[in-house]
């Protein structure tokens, strides 16, 4: 498959692993995705931008304290990182696609190698940081990511529902299943919006898709 190119060289393929999600974290910089772009050695190569969680200012410059001056790169050695989302005292964590199921969740330190494509799952190595939570032998597909109160709410693709990682006990549950490919999760007052994303052409539409869904968090 032919890769694209874009942004300064970064690598984008054609229809994977292309990370894509864009926030700006509680320390007004803007937080960028960036997938492997089906090249995993990629995800090591601080010359590469590819694989990694980057950082900017707003106005597009190398904000002064990333730990790799002169670099975009504020972690690395991710394969397909998709939500982001920081708790009250501004620590980041982010999900994972893996390459087959071990779908992560990472506490995202600054500087950090998170081990793709190296390590994945529960798998060690020096130098390198094992995820808090990896799905084992399921597949989630997570995307978009919100914290609330301690816990992560994700939104997952293939997993079909909008789950909750409980941060303190480090528990899964399911808030809602049965609208079929969730992409994205908001929270604001009190209350979760999610997306559906049936009509992307690796879902199966219903008459009425897609939909914008709220639920009340109690």
């Amino acid at each position: 498959m032919k890769q694209l190119y874009c942004w300064k060289g970064f690598p984008v393929h054609r229809s994977i692993n292309n990370g894509g999600r864009i926030k700006i974290g509680p320390d007004g910089k803007l937080y960028v995705t960036a997938g492997d772009a089906s090249k995993p050695e990629s995800a090591q190569k601080l010359d590469h931008l590819s694989g990694k969680i980057l950082r900017l200012e707003l106005d597009g410059t190398i904000p002064a304290d990333n730990p790799f001056p002169g670099s975009f790169i504020y972690s690395y050695g991710h394969r397909n990182p998709q939500g982001l989302a920081w708790n009250e005292e501004g620590q980041l964590f982010a999900t994972e696609h893996g390459q087959s199921a071990h779908d992560e969740i990472n506490k995202i330190e600054p500087g950090k190698n998170y081990g793709w494509p190296k390590i994945q799952g529960d798998e060690k190595k020096t130098g390198m940081e094992t995820p808090i939570f990896h799905t084992n032998g399921d597949t989630w597909a997570p995307s978009g990511t919100a914290y609330h109160d301690g816990k992560l709410y994700i939104a997952s693709l293939r997993g079909e529902a909008v789950r909750v990682y409980d941060l303190k006990i480090g528990e899964v549950s399911i808030l809602s299943e049965g609208n079929g490919r969730i992409r994205d999760v908001i929270i604001e007052d009190g209350a979760l919006y999610f997306v559906t994303n049936n009509t992307d052409g690796r879902g199966t539409p219903a008459e009425n898709d897609d939909r914008y869904i709220k639920i009340e968090l109690k």
